[in-house]
């Protein structure tokens, strides 16, 4: 490729230096005859992007025009693809990235409420991006801390919820475990927070630039005693925007931290992102307690609305100062309390809030038929592959049917009634079974795994031939 764009440039009088920097042209153009892609754009973004060293146009363009034309009289290249327009909504769109979605869907979630948001994180691949992107946005009341160490970024945001902010921070494995007693603390005390998890290769550093999720039990167990999280995933770059907004809701309408589970292949990959209507999105509903509201004049945090959620106290309110803590706390005063029944009716009430927001949350919805030989159950990054197999599936004329999960804990509360309505049930998941597990405890359903642990996402056809397997087992 260095011989061919060094010939292509020759008469232009560059350096070799310089015309080897135009090798990268040569293999878009390459790109652009491989798949019959209109080269147009990029032609003028050369002439604009160079004005003033036409000599750089005239070589990047020749480039370019040898990278296409040796595609076109070469017999090295057997296949020629033609990629057709996609099927999107009409709209205006941009290109997005997992992690920009969800910096800019939090940012919008504490916007449209007219609140402050607040960001501590420490770097961690593939996480740190949502730092970056949120310290671009400072004219939009968002705040960012670059913190020592994961610790300090998990206490840096339950003090920020505790003091009225939307606060957010994002890790990997290897971060999510350092902060699990901070997010115990959050748990225990009831603030809302998000926590995002970019999942990667483990354990340990395992496979830091790679996807997988095999940190689902991790978000779901992953903590001291009895403490239940609501846990949400994206499955698409794009969709991260909403499911980050998402989380933000379920954290400050329940008053609990929440999971925002993501990936490196969702973090780092793109899409087209269709910008949304600003005046279709809701903003989040909060309220801040601005008096006493026990029935002799006293202030009860712990008193609990219809949903078992308390309310939100800001510090410094003249007469509403309260505790707060690690310890167990007396039901409605918020006192420690060291009692056995007030602990098991607290440990019982937490987890009923969590698990109450089922009630809050869409019912799952499937794709395909609604009764059939197999349901295909997908969630976090997987969902395009296996998307992709269930319509070919489906093509072929096998009974196939998709559910997507966007929420994990709780599941819907229709899930159960799904999968009595298919013989077969198949999950993949990039890990060794944590979402079939789950599924299996919770509705006795004879679930088989389909399961990778390589770095790397699904292959349609893996997920296809998984299908045709199970159908004829």
């Amino acid at each position: 490729m260095t011989r061919l764009t060094r010939d292509a440039v020759a008469e232009l009088g560059l350096s070799k230096k310089e015309a080897d920097r135009c090798k990268n042209f040569f293999a878009l153009g390459l790109v652009f005859w491989l798949y019959e892609r209109d080269a147009t754009p990029t032609k003028k973004w050369v002439q604009e992007k160079f004005a003033k060293r036409p000599e750089f146009v005239d070589a990047n363009l020749a480039a370019l025009k040898a990278g296409s034309d040796f595609g076109y009289s070469t017999e090295a290249f057997t296949v020629h693809y033609k990629v057709p327009p996609a099927k999107l909504p009409a709209g205006k769109y941009r290109k997005i990235t997992g992690n920009e979605a969800v910096a800019i869907g939090l940012a919008t979630a504490a916007h449209l409420s007219g609140k402050e948001l607040f960001y501590a994180g420490y770097p961690i691949t593939p996480a740190s991006d949502i730092l970056h992107e949120l310290s671009k946005l400072k004219n939009f009341g968002i705040r960012t801390a670059q913190v020592e160490d994961e610790i300090a970024a998990i206490t840096a945001v339950v003090g920020a919820s505790f003091g009225g902010s939307f606060a957010i921070t994002a890790s990997s494995g290897p971060g999510i475990a350092l902060k699990s007693e901070g997010i115990g603390l959050g748990i225990i005390i009831e603030l809302p927070m998000v926590i995002v998890n970019v999942q990667r290769g483990g354990p340990s550093t395992g496979l830091p630039t790679k996807t997988e999720q095999s940190d689902l039990m991790m978000t779901m167990f992953g903590r001291n005693g009895e403490s239940p999280m609501p846990i949400v995933a994206a499955a698409t770059p794009a969709d991260a925007f909403d499911a980050a907004r998402e989380a933000m809701r379920l954290a400050v309408e329940f008053m609990t931290p929440v999971f925002l589970l993501s990936d490196g292949y969702i973090a780092n990959g793109a899409e087209p992102w269709l910008i949304p209507d600003i005046s279709t999105l809701e903003p989040i509903t909060y309220s801040h307690l601005q008096e006493p509201n026990g029935e002799n004049g006293e202030v009860l945090p712990y008193l609990r609305d219809d949903r078992l959620v308390r309310p939100w106290p800001i510090p410094g309110t003249p007469g509403l100062e309260h505790r707060v803590g690690g310890l167990e706390k007396a039901e409605g005063t918020g006192n420690v309390s060291y009692d056995p029944d007030n602990h098991a009716h607290m440990i019982a009430t937490r987890a009923a809030k969590v698990a109450g927001i089922a009630n809050h949350i869409p019912e799952q919805a499937v794709e395909g038929p609604d009764t059939g030989e197999l349901l295909v159950i997908s969630w976090g990054g997987t969902y395009g592959s296996v998307r992709s197999a269930v319509l070919k599936a489906q093509a072929a004329g096998k009974s196939v049917a998709m559910a997507h999960l966007r929420y994990l804990n709780p599941f819907p509360r229709n899930l159960g009634d799904l999968f009595k309505r298919y013989k077969k049930v198949l999950v993949p998941e990039l890990n060794a079974g944590q979402l079939r597990y789950m599924l299996r405890a919770t509705y006795l359903v004879d679930a088989k795994g389909l399961n990778k642990m390589k770095g790397k996402p699904f292959l349609i056809s893996e997920v296809l031939e998984a299908i045709e397997k199970t159908l004829a087992e």
